[in-house]
């Protein structure tokens, strides 16, 4: 499984009354630290977890911690401190040697089951909203889940002081949807990378040789109506990314004319850019009329040749673009000459 809130609570929900359960929460993070304020996880008495809250290092004792809150009913904050040598996890030498403070809330019926039922219906609709946590191991529990606008769809965490309290406040929101438009054999790696990432994928193909279910298990939706007809299903009204890649000139025009007129904040086109510039003449575009600019040819430069690393591409292209991240290297080894 992967790591979306979707998902971990696509775990808990059916067995929210038959096991007792833990939801744990970074809610402070000082230096380095493999996740940030407002990263999830969900604990149960039966040993099992879902999440990470750390490289793997820190989930043993988390779980340790846990079991209290399972015993006690009662809310926890615990802190790791890999600067501090009588701390556990400088003692281990786990972590990325930065200071993570966690809270531990028990999930029970008389909680309300911290409002995680609405947060799993909202964000499996599509929905997106704002998390709030009191950061109190003596106050009662209370969090809340308020659905917002569109406009509040670019996620973070904050701690935010009310009166003496301190509520940690979670953009959360449903994890990316994507539009394949084209059901090849080269389709079936982007659908599976995707789907590992925890996306959304719907695949749309009208040919009949195309898209089959037996070769596209994980893909979310399956369309095969005429292309003209996707402007009215309200699933295009959800897609975050686009990629076309149905390798038909005629096809790729026709999708590459209904995309302009929506949302999508990715749109990518597979082939060379003599290829893209026959497409965009087909449907009587220029460069300079597109509303939403394509990324043709698709893909950043990592230098693969097969499909799978040809998805590995397109999809880290994706990633960043829907992340508004530059898509650099981090270290900059990129830029060093090879030995």
């Amino acid at each position: 499984m992967n790591n979306h809130l979707v998902q971990l609570l696509k775990k808990w929900h059916p067995e929210r009354d038959t096991r007792l359960w833990v939801l744990a929460t970074v809610y402070k993070t000082i230096g380095p630290s493999y996740r940030k304020a407002g990263a999830m996880m969900l604990f149960n008495d039966l040993g099992q977890h879902y999440g990470l809250l750390s490289g793997g290092c820190l989930e043993a004792d988390i779980q340790r911690q846990a079991a209290r809150v399972m015993r006690s009913k009662r809310s926890l904050t615990v802190c790791y401190d890999g600067r501090d040598e009588d701390d556990i996890a400088f003692q281990l030498g786990i972590g990325c040697g930065g200071t993570v403070h966690i809270l531990l809330q028990p999930i029970l019926p008389e909680l309300n089951y911290l409002d995680l039922g609405t947060v799993y219906r909202d964000l499996s609709d599509g929905g997106h909203g704002l998390y709030c946590q009191q950061i109190d191991e003596d106050a009662a529990v209370k969090n809340t889940w308020q659905t917002s606008p569109p406009v509040h769809r670019d996620g973070g965490a904050n701690l935010v002081t009310k009166g003496s309290e301190i509520w940690l406040q979670t953009v959360l929101k449903p994890p990316p949807h994507l539009l394949l438009v084209g059901g090849g054999v080269d389709a079936q790696p982007l659908v599976a990378l995707a789907v590992t990432l925890g996306w959304q994928v719907s695949l749309w193909d009208s040919r009949p040789a195309n898209a089959r279910r037996e070769y596209f298990l994980a893909a979310t939706n399956i369309l095969r109506e005429p292309i003209e007809s996707l402007h009215d299903n309200p699933t295009l009204a959800t897609c975050d990314a686009a990629i076309v890649m149905s390798h038909n000139l005629q096809m790729d025009a026709a999708a590459i004319n209904l995309l302009q007129k929506s949302n999508v904040k990715y749109l990518a086109l597979l082939g060379p850019t003599t290829r893209k510039q026959q497409v965009l003449q087909l449907a009587q575009l220029t460069e300079q009329t597109l509303a939403i600019p394509i990324a043709g040819p698709a893909g950043l430069d990592l230098g693969g040749e097969l499909p799978e690393a040809i998805a590995l591409s397109i999809l880290a292209e994706c990633h960043a673009r829907l992340q508004r991240a530059s898509g650099q290297s981090l270290s900059g080894i990129l830029n060093t000459d090879l030995p």
